[in-house]
């Protein structure tokens, strides 16, 4: 029974942040008006295509709205989003520390499926960025395609970590404060 009161009840808060009436959920998911009241009530449980229409049309994901066994956990989501500072210190550290991470806890943490799966995008094309220019300037100066001096090099290796590190810093903080945001999502590699 606290199953579905926490589905009904998370429904009832998602259509109000996005502004719904019951009658635009009911209209709009081509599920009737009783059923959508009965579901916010907590006298039905929503199951299969209705759960899917109701998803659809407030845009979430039917496995972040069931939360089967999820907690909260604010500072393990913020530890997530420093652990990418693991780059600094090892070669592709900010994509093997947080990709351990969120292998083991995906399951157990709220909001973790989709807030990895960004960090771990987003780190995957900076790096592979990163590399293919540090590997451009650094043929650049072999073949004297153009005058790169090394203190340049230098520079935008330090310029490219001191972004990352810093969106990573200002995000756990974030993360820690209780708001659930993350990277965008440029190109999904990983779901």
């Amino acid at each position: 029974m606290k199953q579905m009161n926490t589905v009904g009840t998370k429904i009832k808060e998602i259509r109000l942040k996005k502004g719904m009436s019951q009658e635009e959920l009911a209209t709009d998911s081509q599920v009737s008006l009783r059923t959508i009241q009965r579901i916010e009530n907590n006298e039905n449980e929503p199951r299969g295509k209705t759960l899917q229409l109701i998803c659809e049309i407030l845009d979430i994901n039917i496995e972040e709205l069931l939360d089967y066994g999820k907690h909260e956990d604010q500072q393990f989501m913020m530890f997530f989003h420093l652990s990418v500072l693991a780059g600094v210190f090892i070669p592709i550290g900010n994509i093997i520390l947080p990709l351990i991470l969120w292998l083991t806890k995906k399951d157990k943490t709220q909001g973790l499926q989709e807030i990895g799966a960004r960090l771990l995008n987003f780190q995957i094309l900076f790096t592979a960025f990163y590399f293919l220019a540090v590997i451009a300037v650094s043929l650049g100066k072999v073949m004297h395609w153009f005058p790169i001096y090394f203190s340049h090099m230098f520079m935008f290796i330090i310029i490219c970590w001191v972004v990352n590190s810093t969106a990573a810093l200002i995000l756990a903080i974030a993360n820690g404060r209780g708001k659930q945001v993350t990277y965008p999502s440029i190109i999904p590699m990983i779901n």
